[in-house]
C-alpha cells in the first residue's frame, strides 16, 4: 500500500450507500419502538439491571467491535438497555419526551458536524438560532433590544447569566483584573443546586450566597428579602444579583417575580429568572400568568429541553438589553474574529463559553417549522393539565397525601396506608420496587427532612388511567 492510499476500513465508514442501508433500518426500528412504547401493554419502560451486570453486558459487546453486520444488534440492544422516555408511564425527571422530527434534525446535525463559533462554520445555525431566540424573546414579553443564544443546558446557562450580572453589576472590570470585594448573590433556598455551584466557581465561596427561606408554597419569602440585604451590606459582602425561580427545583413554585423585580429596581441588582423549568409557560396563554414579570429580569434560562421538546442539552439564555450579552466575555482571538468588542450575533463564541457549539438550534426550529408555532403551548398546556389531573385524584385518595398543590407538572406524594413511623423508609422502598419492576419510572425527593415520591408528567400521552395504574400498583407493593 502507497503512502497515499486510503484504507478499505475508512473506505467503508464513509461509503453513501452502507449508510442509506443501515439508516433505513434504522429508521424502521425507531419508528417500531415509538409505537410499542406508545402502547404500554407491549413494551417496559425499563428493563433494570444492577450497574456492574450492565457493565459487563456491554464490555462483552465490545469484544465484537468491527464484526460484519454487528451494526444493527447494537442499535437494538441499545434501545433494550435504555429507558423508554415515549412510554406513558415515564413521570421521573425533568427531561421532555423528543418530538420524532428532533432525531431527524439531529442525523442532519451530526452528519454536518458545523461548530457554531464562528458564522462560517455555522451559517445556518447561527441564523437559526437568531430566529428561534428572537421568538422566544417575544414570547416572554421583551421588546426588540432583547438578544439571546442558545448554550447547552440549564447549568451553563446560569453560570453565564451570573457572569454577565458580575460583568455589569461588580464594582470594577473583574474580567481583567479579578475581584478583592466579597461579592454576593441573594437566592432562594429551593434554588437548583447549580446556582449555588455558579456562585462557588464565580469566587464567592458559601459566604456569597444568601439563601432566602421559603413560604409553604415553596415560593420565596419577599417580606424577608431587605433583612437579608441590609445584613450581607452590614459584613462587608456586595450583593450584585437575586434570582428568582420560575418553577423551582423540588416543587416547581413560582416566585413572585414582579415583588422581586421591584426590589432589584430598588437596590440596582441584576435580576435573574431560572425559567429552565417553568419558564415554558411563556408560550402558553393559559398558564403564562404564573411567570408574571419574567419580562422585567435582566437574564432568563429557559430549556427546550423540559417542556419544549427538545432533545438534552439545548438551553436559552436570554438577555434584556441584548448587547449585555456580549460584554461577558471579551476575548482577543484574531484567528475567529477580526475584533473582540463589536456585537456580532453571528459569531456566537463571543457569548458563549464554547466554541465549537453543536448545531443546537435546528432541533427546536425543526420542531417548530415542521408542526408549527402552535405545538410548545399545547404541550405545555397538556403536561400542566394532566398534572392537575393528577393532583386531584391524589387528593381524593384516602391512603395518598400530596406535598403542595402544584403549579407545574410536578408533583410530591407519598403512601400513607401504613403507620406514620414507616412512612420515609416505605416510600423510598415503594420507588426502588417501581424501577425494579419496570412498568413506572418515578423518582423521590426529600421536602422538610421528610422522603416523598416525586413525579413529573413530561409526556403528553399520559393521563387520568395511567395515574389510576401506578397508584394500583404503589397499594399493591
Amino acid at each position: 500500500m502507497t503512502q497515499d492510499t486510503i484504507t478499505d476500513r475508512l473506505s467503508e465508514a464513509y461509503n453513501p450507500a452502507n449508510f442509506r442501508a443501515l439508516g433505513h433500518q434504522l429508521i424502521d426500528l425507531l419508528a417500531d419502538h415509538l409505537k410499542k412504547a406508545q402502547d404500554p401493554e407491549n413494551q417496559q419502560l425499563i428493563n433494570y439491571r444492577e450497574p456492574e451486570e450492565e457493565l459487563k453486558f456491554w464490555q462483552n459487546d465490545f469484544t465484537k467491535a468491527g464484526q460484519e453486520g454487528a451494526s444493527l444488534t447494537f442499535f437494538e440492544d441499545i434501545l433494550e438497555h435504555s429507558i423508554h422516555l415515549h412510554h406513558p408511564h415515564y413521570i421521573g425527571h425533568q427531561v421532555s419526551v423528543p418530538a420524532p422530527v428532533n432525531a431527524l434534525a439531529g442525523m442532519v446535525s451530526d452528519i454536518l458536524s458545523n461548530g457554531t463559533g464562528v458564522y462560517e462554520m455555522g451559517m445556518a445555525s447561527n441564523a437559526l438560532e437568531r430566529v428561534v431566540t428572537d421568538f422566544t424573546a417575544q414570547q416572554i414579553g421583551y421588546t426588540t433590544t432583547a438578544s439571546g443564544f442558545i448554550t447547552s443546558g440549564g447549568t451553563l446557562a446560569n453560570l453565564t447569566a451570573l457572569l454577565a450580572a458580575r460583568a455589569a453589576k461588580a464594582p470594577q472590570q473583574v474580567w481583567t483584573k479579578g475581584h478583592e470585594e466579597k461579592l454576593a448573590i441573594m437566592v432562594s433556598e429551593e434554588a437548583h443546586y447549580c446556582v449555588d455551584r455558579a456562585a462557588r466557581i464565580l469566587g464567592m465561596g458559601s459566604e456569597g450566597i444568601i439563601k432566602i427561606p421559603v413560604d409553604e408554597q415553596f415560593k420565596i419569602r419577599t417580606e424577608l428579602l431587605e433583612g437579608y440585604y441590609q445584613e450581607a451590606i452590614a459584613e462587608g459582602r456586595i450583593p450584585i444579583a437575586l434570582i428568582g425561580c420560575a418553577g423551582s427545583t423540588a416543587t416547581g413554585s413560582y416566585d413572585n417575580l414582579n415583588t422581586l423585580a421591584d426590589f432589584c429596581e430598588q437596590h440596582q441588582l441584576w435580576f435573574h429568572v431560572d425559567g429552565a423549568h417553568g419558564g415554558a409557560v411563556a408560550f402558553s396563554e393559559k398558564y403564562k400568568y404564573l411567570a408574571a414579570g419574567m419580562d422585567r429580569a435582566d437574564t432568563i434560562v429557559l430549556d427546550y429541553h423540559k417542556m419544549l421538546m427538545t432533545p438534552a442539552l439545548n438551553t436559552a439564555l436570554l438577555f434584556k438589553e441584548g448587547h449585555r450579552s456580549y460584554d461577558t466575555f471579551i476575548q482577543r482571538a484574531q484567528y475567529l474574529w477580526e475584533t473582540e468588542q463589536s456585537p456580532e450575533w453571528y459569531h456566537s463564541g463571543k457569548r458563549t463559553f464554547e466554541c465549537t457549539k453543536l448545531m443546537l438550534s435546528i432541533k427546536v426550529y425543526a420542531t417548530l417549522r415542521c408542526h408549527g408555532p402552535g405545538i410548545f403551548s399545547d404541550n405545555v398546556n397538556r403536561l400542566y393539565d394532566q398534572a392537575r389531573s393528577f393532583a386531584q385524584i391524589l387528593s381524593e385518595a384516602p391512603d395518598f397525601e400530596l406535598a403542595v398543590q402544584p403549579e407545574a407538572n410536578i408533583l410530591n406524594f407519598r403512601y400513607t396506608g401504613i403507620p406514620r413511623e414507616e412512612w420515609d423508609i416505605k416510600n423510598g422502598q415503594i420507588r426502588q420496587r417501581l424501577v425494579e419492576l419496570g412498568s413506572f419510572y418515578i423518582v423521590q425527593t426529600v421536602i422538610n427532612n421528610e422522603r416523598w415520591l416525586r413525579a413529573t408528567v413530561m409526556n403528553p400521552f399520559t393521563d387520568g388511567q395511567h395515574f389510576q395504574k401506578l397508584l394500583a400498583i404503589i397499594r399493591t407493593i
